[in-house]
């Protein structure tokens, strides 16, 4: 096998994965060039894999509920957060943008990065029409 070098196709990542996998399919001895090896393509394939594929960040009302559902809550434990429970359901449902302070509470209170709380919401691109 050629030394791993930087992944720029796809050719070139199908080949990496398939060595990857028969290196982790093998015993391979602590410290050994394999396992060195191993490593370095595990790097190389997540290096790639993160530029030819970009994930978009959840948007924040997607990261709550995702939180939601890790911590096994019911909206009824998001009031401390959020306010009321219509106030709860109307950001749930994108009727209610999130407040400053409920981004800070959501922050503190159950860990959700600032980031995905503080994203802009996307508008709607305008048309406009002449008769």
């Amino acid at each position: 096998m050629p030394a791993p070098k930087v992944i720029k196709t796809d050719a070139e990542h199908a080949a990496a994965l398939a060595r990857l996998m028969t290196l982790m399919k093998a015993d391979l001895p602590a410290g050994s060039k394999e396992e060195s090896e191993l490593e370095l393509l595990a790097i190389l394939i997540e290096h790639y894999e993160r530029i030819r594929f970009p994930m978009a960040k959840p948007d924040p009302v997607e990261a709550i509920k995702f939180r939601m559902d890790q911590q096994g809550l019911s909206q009824k434990d998001l009031i401390p957060f959020i306010g009321s429970a219509p106030k709860v359901s109307e950001v749930l449902n994108r009727k209610r943008p999130l407040s400053l302070s409920m981004i800070r509470r959501l922050n503190e209170g159950l860990g959700i990065p600032l980031d995905l709380l503080l994203q802009e919401d996307e508008q709607p691109a305008v048309t406009v029409t002449t008769p």
